[in-house]
């Protein structure tokens, strides 16, 4: 059994959360410029301009990307063989988040009640956290800021068996349109399938963390998640919804099994600041 102190992980999430916000992963910028170079409405081409302009100067500076810094998503791989000392690892994780967004000068946007008494808790704590228990005598962990504007945008829908691959295509499409502007395109789709309704939600935001560059390792989910992303493109809501061929980036799919009654999907849209930073304890 391996020992790993409280405090260990706090500097982690601490680290991960200010490089997060500070600096876009080198896929997500290859394909800003890709996109740049394929993208033929004037306005289109300015935007990701200033798009690929802000995300070097953010690196530079170590400064926010975004000025929502986004509420604190964190997933974490718990080896069966680690033991957590000196500490809970709830309150290590968020004791982190509380420094990075202290001390890195990130926008605090953490309400204490959802609906009621609507109050700033002033450190964006708590964390969001997701874990999964893995074999092995390490931790590995994925700090994931997600913005509110495409948040919002996102859907789950349960379809039926039925429904197929139309079904599922049509629904993830629709939802990209229905969204328009607000998510600031291009965006980054990730689909949820199977499961249950909140297994597929999950699913989802699990499937923006895959590199944009790397399609899905099942050739028929590959060839759907290119069709996806071509009937998105066919929109005309571009970038920054000003209009132009590219309103997404690249649309990754994950799957599960499910029941033989249902069919859930889910699409958790990110801006094109997608951000996540990881690090292995």
């Amino acid at each position: 059994m391996r020992e790993i102190k409280a405090e260990i992980i706090t500097t982690t999430i601490k680290d991960l959360f200010m490089q997060a916000n500070y600096v876009i992963g080198c896929d997500v910028l290859d394909e800003l410029k890709k996109a740049l170079d394929t993208e033929e409405s004037p306005v289109g081409k300015s935007i990701l301009e200033q798009i690929i302009k802000n995300d070097e100067i953010a690196k530079k500076e170590q400064i926010a990307m975004c000025q929502d810094t986004g509420l604190a998503v964190v997933f974490i791989e718990l080896g069966q063989d680690v033991r957590i000392i000196g500490g809970d690892l709830q309150e290590a994780v968020d004791r982190g988040v509380r420094l990075a967004y202290q001390e890195g000068y990130l926008r605090k946007s953490v309400v204490s009640d959802p609906l009621f008494e609507r109050k700033n808790t002033g450190d964006n704590t708590p964390a969001v956290i997701y874990i999964d228990i893995v074999p092995g005598d390490g931790i590995r962990i994925i700090a994931a800021p997600k913005g509110a504007g495409s948040e919002n945008m996102s859907a789950v829908k349960m379809l039926k068996p039925a429904d197929g691959v139309e079904g599922v295509k049509k629904f993830v499409v629709d939802t990209v349109k229905q969204a328009g502007p607000n998510p600031c395109p291009p965006t980054i789709i990730g689909v949820g399938i199977g499961g249950t309704m909140e297994k597929a939600a999950l699913l989802s935001k699990k499937a923006l963390l895959r590199p944009l560059d790397q399609q899905n390792s099942d050739e028929r989910y590959a060839k759907l998640e290119k069709e996806i992303l071509q009937e998105i493109n066919k929109s005309g809501i571009g970038p920054g919804g000003l209009g132009g061929r590219i309103t997404s980036l690249a649309v990754h799919i994950e799957h599960f099994p499910t029941h033989i009654a249902c069919l859930p999907v889910a699409v958790n849209i990110c801006c094109h600041a997608c951000r996540h930073a990881e690090a292995i304890v």
